[in-house]
């Protein structure tokens, strides 16, 4: 079982910038994940562990940004321009499949999950 470790999450006003972090290893590719009560989990980006390959969902694109320090097995999370609506807990996930870029951010690409981080946005 590979060991994920979240971080970085809290309490941000509209308009802030929040960057979480994932240390992880062994994965081909590494999504961010986010689910506010009483809505799915919803795949916001990934990247692939070799190729830094990155897709992003609509609602996050240009706001966004995955990005990974091989050095330290780190992958980040740079969320800018936030809005309420981006409150939710947030989990990193990795995947060992061969890499899909249609399914990269489907939760049944992933089989390892971290424990999550909150993000709370305050309008």
């Amino acid at each position: 079982q590979v060991r994920l470790e979240e971080s970085g999450g809290g309490s941000v006003q509209a308009g802030g910038s929040l960057r979480l972090s994932c240390v992880a290893s062994r994965y081909n590719f590494l999504g961010w994940f986010r689910q506010a009560p009483g809505k799915e989990r919803e795949g916001v980006a990934s990247i692939t562990g070799y190729r830094d390959l990155t897709t992003y969902a609509d609602s996050v694109r240009g706001r966004f940004s995955i990005s990974q320090d091989h050095a330290t097995n780190t992958v980040y999370l740079q969320m800018s321009s936030l809005k309420p609506e981006d409150t939710a807990m947030y989990y990193c996930a990795t995947g060992t499949r061969p890499w899909d870029a249609s399914e990269s951010l489907k939760s049944y690409s992933y089989n390892n999950w971290g424990q999550g981080t909150q993000v709370t946005v305050l309008s």
